[in-house]
């Protein structure tokens, strides 16, 4: 019976350091993802995905203490913390957790086109009359789900390609009119934990 004998070379400079790339990859992405879970108030999840990023922190870290001559080790170790920041972001993004305030600042009729759709998408909005450097300006204000940013602004520059809007981070949020947000595969599991805790 034969054996399959990986040459240790290249399993200390290959990989070892792969899977030293795939772990950083992996414990960063979640620690990103926990960051802003912390900074928008959800805290079940949180420690619950701490405890399997020091895990496979810990499970690297080990590898490379081992051999700190191995020049690829810490390569891959780099390499693999600047990617999983990069993973992590978009896997949030993926998510789209949370709500956002959407402000639109508009100078003509159209802002009426604007309030139309809202309203006909049944997002809850405020209207304001307000004065800007350049005259008089009709504010909307609305609160969103993260998950439907892109369609309203899709719509607003193809109504008002010059109306000004900003985008605003929602940690709490207490009454209002809101859309019902359709949960993903992995939103849904945890539907009773990501969703915007109401304050009392």
């Amino acid at each position: 019976m034969s054996f399959f004998i990986i040459n240790p070379e290249f399993y200390s400079w290959v990989i070892l350091p792969l899977l030293i790339f795939i772990a950083r990859v992996c414990d960063v992405s979640m620690e990103t993802i926990r960051v802003i879970y912390i900074s928008r108030g959800i805290k079940y999840l949180a420690p619950f995905i701490a405890f399997f990023e020091i895990v496979i922190w810990l499970l690297a870290m080990e590898v490379v203490m081992k051999d700190l001559s191995n020049s690829a080790n810490f390569l891959a170790f780099a390499l693999g913390f600047a990617t999983g920041t990069y993973v992590g972001f978009v896997i949030e993004e993926k998510l789209s957790i949370g709500m956002v305030i959407l402000r639109i600042v508009t100078t003509d009729d159209s802002n009426e086109e604007i309030v139309s759709f809202m309203q006909s998408e049944n997002y809850g909005i405020t209207t304001l009359d307000a004065t800007g450097s350049r005259g008089n300006v009709k504010m909307i204000l609305s609160l969103v789900n993260r998950v439907d940013v892109p369609r309203i602004t899709e719509h607003i520059h193809s109504t008002n390609p010059h109306a000004f809007f900003s985008i605003e981070d929602v940690r709490y949020v207490n009454e209002g009119v809101f859309r019902p947000k359709k949960p993903n595969m992995i939103t849904g599991f945890f539907h009773a934990y990501i969703r915007p805790r109401k304050k009392m």
